[in-house]
């Protein structure tokens, strides 16, 4: 037996407007074959009949992408789970049926019934955790792209481990033993794209699976957890499967920021020659003065200057208690706005890409000769590394700057968290602490 979902209308490749119902297609053996329509309707340009999904290659939008792909597993899971457990003798409508069942259960069962009878997945009860929970739209991307991680772990256990071709997750099966085999399959993940590709065809990422470090998992599975604690607290379940599998606290080096002398070297920096480079220079010394982390600068617009200060709510608060950080700004990052004045449509600054802008810092930081070495963990490894300033430098390096240069000013966490917008009691500012050989010196010195 096999389900297969197909579109039978075809379009002109560029056409992009017309849509085209999905239909189910049900075989078993030469005596059945049988084709009805789901609620489905897609632009046939973007469909996969083979692999049954939007096109993995097509530029498309990842909410859009997610949706079908999620339905149409759905969709075959009901229909093969309901061929399977038949009783009665298949018709020529059967499949018409079937879906009528999956779209409109109370034309056919009690409330009861279909509430004893349905038990939702793992990812289906992650869908209704992003919609109920309160989230920032960067936290819920973030959960995004754990949930494809769940869905690629049951494709890979489908794939590689005998009797377990249907296999799913469900919220009350989950064991910390499982929690162990997730966090292998995460953490050697950049192994397996390369083995299993359809895994990866199916439930596509926009870069390929890279080597994850040992905080990256634990900031993964801390969200997973956050999630269990959610079906625990809502009475989805009375499982707790992470009292058996602790997660240890992240390590981090010591913040590495440059230094005032430096960030004014930057800015005196010639870059005549490369007037694209200089318009990232000046964004970058910009942030190095107001401290936000790029998510926030990228969409800064000319109504957050008001009175001579920048005025914006942190993305990563909005979904608690929003706070509105006000920075005023000093001579330097007003000279920077205004040579930027005239800056096309409402952008307070000519922002390029997060990624590009990355790249932009390290040539910037090459050609100020910003060669000074420091000591970085390298986040794979956990290992401490020696690395060349230019090589690493990037846009959260401006908000250290701006975090470092300030609480070695003020010692005060409190005082530096209002302009930087870090949380009062943030642990951020334990790390800052350890960095200032001159406040060590300060405190020694009292002794004499």
């Amino acid at each position: 037996m096999k389900v297969s979902l197909i579109v039978k209308k075809s379009v002109k490749r560029y056409d992009t407007d017309s849509t085209a119902t999905i239909y189910a297609r049900l075989r078993d053996g030469r005596q059945v074959d049988m084709v009805a329509p789901t609620n489905l309707s897609i632009n046939p340009n973007l469909w996969d009949d083979k692999a049954e999904q939007v096109k993995s290659k097509i530029v498309c939008d990842d909410e859009l992408r997610s949706f079908y792909n999620d339905e149409v597993r759905k969709i075959k899971s009901y229909l093969e789970k309901e061929y399977q457990s038949k009783e009665e003798e298949i018709t020529k409508d059967w499949l018409k049926i079937a879906l009528d069942k999956y779209y409109n259960p109370k034309k056919y069962y009690t409330e009861e019934e279909i509430a004893a009878e349905y038990v939702p997945t793992l990812t289906e009860l992650f869908d209704e955790f992003l919609t109920k929970h309160k989230l920032s739209e960067v936290r819920a991307k973030n959960y995004r792209v754990i949930k494809r991680g769940i869905q690629r772990y049951e494709l890979y256990v489908r794939a590689t481990k005998r009797g377990k071709k249907g296999f799913t997750l469900y919220i009350d099966e989950v064991t910390p033993d499982t929690l162990r085999d997730m966090w292998d399959f995460f953490e050697n993940e950049y192994k397996y794209f390369e083995l299993y590709p359809a895994i990866y065809e199916s439930i596509p990422e926009k870069r390929t699976p890279q080597p994850r470090g040992r905080n990256t998992l634990l900031d993964c599975f801390s969200r997973i957890r956050t999630f269990f604690y959610w079906c625990n607290d809502n009475k989805k379940t009375p499982n707790k499967p992470f009292d058996d599998f602790p997660l240890e606290e992240c390590t981090y080096g010591t913040p590495y920021y440059i230094t005032i002398d430096e960030r004014n070297k930057i800015y005196a920096t010639n870059l005549k020659r490369h007037p694209q480079l200089e318009i990232q220079r000046d964004i970058f010394v910009f942030q190095c003065l107001i401290g936000c982390r790029v998510g926030d600068l990228i969409k800064m617009a000319k109504g957050n200057l008001i009175n001579g200060a920048i005025e914006y709510i942190p993305r990563k608060t909005k979904e608690g208690r929003p706070l509105t950080v006000r920075v005023p700004l000093n001579a330097t990052a007003q000279e920077i706005v205004a040579r930027y004045k005239n800056c096309e449509g409402n952008k307070l600054l000519p922002f390029i890409s997060e990624q590009k802008y990355n790249v932009a810092i390290k040539r910037i930081f090459k050609a100020a000769g910003l060669k000074r070495m420091v000591t970085v963990v390298n986040p794979t490894t956990r290992e401490e590394e020696k690395r060349v300033l230019y090589e690493i430098a990037s846009s959260h390096l401006a908000r250290r700057t701006f975090v470092g240069n300030l609480y070695k000013q003020v010692k005060d966490p409190n005082l530096v968290g209002s302009l930087s917008g870090h949380k009062e009691g943030s642990k951020a500012f334990a790390r800052y602490r350890e960095i200032d050989d001159e406040m060590k010196k300060e405190l020694v010195d009292l002794l004499q």
